[in-house]
């Protein structure tokens, strides 16, 4: 076993402790059983959700039992949010969120060996739970002037738009998870981000209620940050998930890939499982060379290989370097290809048209005078072919899966053309 706490904290993984001597101790003492819950609020996981997953294996690869616990009770809940109230889903797709779930965290844990994790759900102890046992047994040890005093339920308390019971009750059912799975499982450590502190305590709190010798942890991992001020996780297009069909591969390879300099280091830390020393020969590669970017295509490589696998990294690699043409763009797959453009400026055309008004009316250029100088000073491309005269209108058999133009001005800048006929 290692020294996880130390590790941790190397990478940047601890914001919050309730006892980090005691819980280093715990560790050291182990093996230790931990859960992370995740709630079924959305068909996916997002970049959020991986820092906790790749924690946990963190801590597993350190001789630990991992409990991943997707939450069908909480799910049709939801903890509170900052500024109203969650919509409710209905229960048949909060239970078919569960298994998309399941399914996108266990690929990520190891459930072989003497540490194998197990996969729980909250629905099984509270479904046949009544609503006078909830409150007598699990209920009565919680404090009304402590419950308000939480973060999440105080902001709301004092927002417009205030809270309904349902969602202040939500860390009574979190609460109860962790005495659950204590007593079930022996669990005596919950880890999550630190914006969940409130949550996370309250079930520390209900165990020292219920078994006052019990001896368990909460570990808040810190809210990541991006050094342009911008939020982690979304780009324009909006928040990067896990499943292959809300975020495609290739923008999630290229989530990567575009990474600050400046957040490139911290981003190795907290989501790579490279050593130290691999760690600080790609700082020093930024730090040398920041514009051959060999830390963001390490990371990029790792993490899409991780989520997705190694076949789909391999594609998107292939596409991100066609595209500059530095491979074949006619040997993508068309689902690849399509990912790819759709992060592209583009347009839709019914037919094909000289290249000098396609260069325009996407934007490579400003105006139809430019394509022609780009044309004329051998700076305009079509599917990575030099275009060679200004008159040039692309032929229909040119078309990429007979749908697209690749089009390329100059070396980086790049644009497509989508053919929808009629």
């Amino acid at each position: 076993m290692t020294d996880i706490v130390d590790e941790l904290k190397w990478r940047g993984l601890i914001a919050l402790s309730t006892d980090e001597d005691a819980l280093r101790k715990a560790f050291a003492d182990g093996p230790v059983t931990f859960y992370c819950g995740f709630d079924p609020t959305a068909p996916s996981l997002h970049l959020g959700n991986l820092v906790q997953i790749l924690t946990m294996r963190r801590i597993q690869d350190a001789g630990h039992r991992p409990l991943g616990l997707v939450g069908g009770a909480t799910g049709l809940i939801g903890d509170p949010k900052p500024t109203a109230e969650r919509t409710l889903n209905a229960p048949e797709i909060v239970g078919q969120w569960v298994e998309r779930l399941r399914a996108q965290i266990q690929p990520l844990l190891d459930f072989e060996g003497p540490n194998a994790a197990v996969m729980v759900n909250n629905l099984d102890w509270t479904q046949g739970m009544s609503a006078i046992e909830f409150l007598r047994d699990i209920g009565k040890h919680f404090r009304v002037n402590k419950m308000i005093a939480k973060e999440a339920v105080s902001r709301r308390l004092n927002s417009d738009a205030g809270i309904s019971y349902t969602e202040f009750s939500y860390q009574i059912l979190q609460g109860m998870d962790f005495l659950e799975l204590y007593r079930r499982y022996g669990c005596t450590l919950q880890t999550g981000g630190s914006d969940q502190w409130g949550n996370l305590t309250s079930g520390t709190d209900l165990i020292h209620r219920v078994e006052p010798d019990a001896v368990v942890h909460a570990l808040g991992t810190p809210l990541i940050t991006k050094a342009d001020g911008t939020k982690f996780g979304k780009t324009e297009s909006g928040t990067i998930w896990l499943d292959a069909e809300m975020t495609t591969p290739y923008a999630f390879y290229q989530f990567w890939l575009n990474a600050d300099d400046r957040d490139v280091s911290k981003f190795l830390r907290i989501f790579s499982f490279k050593s130290r020393e691999e760690i600080a020969e790609l700082e020093r590669l930024t730090e040398e060379r920041p514009q051959a970017r060999a830390a963001q295509r390490a990371l990029a490589e790792e993490l899409t290989t991780l989520v997705h696998g190694a076949e789909q990294t391999a594609a998107v690699v292939a596409a991100s370097k066609a595209l500059f043409g530095q491979g074949e763009l006619a040997e993508l797959d068309e689902r690849t290809l399509a990912a790819a453009l759709s992060e592209l400026p583009h347009i839709q055309v019914a037919e094909l048209g000289p290249v000098v008004d396609l260069l325009a009316e996407v934007g490579l250029v400003a105006s139809k005078s430019a394509a022609r100088r780009t044309v004329k000073e051998g700076g305009a491309y079509v599917n990575n072919v030099k275009v060679a005269g200004e008159d040039a209108v692309p032929a229909a058999e040119e078309l990429l899966h007979g749908r697209w133009l690749v089009l390329r001005r100059g070396k980086k800048n790049l644009a497509a053309v989508e053919v929808t006929g009629a």
